[in-house]
């Protein structure tokens, strides 16, 4: 399999799983079954075979101790799809946990789902937008108490 089928089956697979955290929030098999483990897990499996299968190619020059370094090691096209489908898996992680806590929490999910959105286009800041929002929600709620 070619490195556009593996980057456009995972990005597909990931999709499926965002789709169900937007319309199925409700469904716990689908956010905490299929969004958090079952989808994760899949491109992770391929995450973990185009690591091993590619690092030898990887430059000499290239590592983890700077952003040059890093900027090396994707300059191997099978790494920097390994490096995008990281984000992939972890991202819809992080997805499925804000709709498990913003019903936890009982946060309206109108107010979540831009956060889902920001969360898959810039994961750490949809993050941030969920936690603030829970806490503005929970701040109004004690104070109409």
């Amino acid at each position: 399999m070619n490195l556009e089928t593996v980057f456009s089956l995972s990005g597909s697979l990931a999709m499926l799983g965002w789709l169900g955290l937007v319309f199925l929030p409700g469904q716990k098999w689908m956010v905490e079954v299929v969004a958090r483990l079952v989808i994760p897990c899949v491109i992770a499996v391929i995450y973990v075979f185009l690591m091993l299968s590619n690092f030898q190619y990887a430059p000499a020059e290239g590592g983890f101790g700077s952003l040059a370094a890093v900027k090396s090691l994707f300059t191997v096209d099978a790494l920097l799809l390994g490096g995008w489908i990281h984000y992939l898996a972890f991202d819809l992680f992080v997805g499925s946990w804000i709709v498990s806590n913003s019903r936890v929490h009982s946060v309206y999910h109108l107010l979540v789902i831009p956060c889902l959105a920001l969360t898959f286009m810039a994961g750490p800041a949809g993050l941030l937008a969920y936690i603030l929002i829970r806490e503005a929600v929970r701040l109004y709620r004690r104070k109409m108490q």
